[in-house]
């Protein structure tokens, strides 16, 4: 069994198991200090999706984030490599039925035609599958014109690499998901096919909140962390980043 397989199967293992214990609404609910970047994620899907359009969100997961694109109004086809996450998808949406159609797919090889879709979602899939080959694939199902809204983890700074390559150690994460985290380098490989229409950088000092929650209240870290990334140039420090693109 090859290391994708092995995600895979953990992954699909993790799903089974909120599927079995009907945990339809479970989510890893993040601290508010933390959501920043997917708020702008979804304050994304209200500026570039409109209620005409023909969404892809890739590597959805349990749907955490497919909510905020149904809101759009627009029609969304959610896909999963994990049958179990896609089951939980359709019962936990099941009134937005009309508007919403679930598939088991890979980020690698996307079961749809050429330029098929007005809009492609990702909130933190990037790394499960080879950076080119997704990047390509994105490119392939998109229209002309089309945009590509990505919300991920940024695999720059140093403390942060470190604490990922722990986690490695530990068993909490892979080693092909640490190699394909997105970095820099591969935002300047989508410029190659895509024009860069937003980019925004979040949480350069995350890694101070164990200090931070000793002087702080909760409510006010947040606070803390956003005014910081707001007076440096977090570009080479970012915990996590928010891109929008368009298909040139």
């Amino acid at each position: 069994m090859n290391d994708k397989d092995i995600e895979k199967n953990r992954y699909e293992n993790r799903a089974k198991l909120l599927l079995d214990n009907n945990k339809l609404y479970y989510e890893n609910k993040l601290p508010k200090y933390l959501n920043a970047p997917y708020l702008e994620y979804e304050k994304a899907h209200i500026k570039y999706i409109c209620k005409q359009d023909k969404v892809l969100e890739i590597g959805a997961g349990i749907g955490t984030y497919t909510h905020s694109l149904l809101k759009t109004g627009a029609f969304v086809v959610a896909t999963d490599i994990s049958p179990s996450s896609i089951k939980i998808i359709k019962k936990k949406y099941k009134e937005y039925s009309a508007k919403l159609s679930i598939k088991v797919a890979d980020i690698e090889l996307l079961p749809f035609e050429d330029k098929t879709f007005d809009v492609v979602c990702s909130a933190g899939s990037l790394s499960y599958g080879d950076n080119q080959v997704v990047r390509d694939e994105i490119y392939r199902v998109l229209k002309p014109g089309g945009r590509v809204i990505i919300v991920d983890s940024l695999h720059q700074n140093p403390i942060y690499i470190v604490n990922r390559w722990i986690g490695y150690f530990r068993g909490d994460r892979s080693l092909n998901t640490i190699k394909r985290m997105p970095s820099l380098k591969l935002i300047k490989r989508y410029r190659i096919k895509f024009n860069l229409l937003d980019l925004y950088f979040f949480g350069s000092i995350v890694w101070l909140i164990p200090i931070l929650r000793i002087f702080l209240k909760t409510k006010m870290i947040g606070r803390f962390i956003d005014r910081f990334d707001t007076l440096i140039n977090t570009k080479y420090s970012a915990f996590k980043f928010v891109v929008v693109f368009n298909k040139k």
